[in-house]
């Protein structure tokens, strides 16, 4: 993630919980650790994401890799 990717996550999480707490611009107890949450909500969403992508290209790879050997085996016989 980068550095701008993660502070836009930060004013997201800013904002959610104000709605949340419904207390904008207001002091409330529990304001950072619902922001807390919702940020690590944010980030766990965002490296899911990630992850995802890196699964989808090893298994479009090793398909491609399956299906031209399979083809290849075909040939042969």
């Amino acid at each position: 993630m980068t550095k701008e990717e993660i502070i836009e996550m930060a004013d997201k999480a800013d904002a959610e919980a104000d709605n949340v707490l419904n207390m904008k611009g207001e002091y409330h107890p529990n304001w950072h650790q619902v922001r807390d949450e919702i940020f690590a909500k944010l980030v766990a969403e965002k490296e899911r994401e990630k992850f995802c992508a890196v699964l989808r290209q090893l298994h479009d790879s090793y398909s491609l890799t399956s299906d031209s050997n399979a083809i290849r085996a075909r040939k042969q016989e």
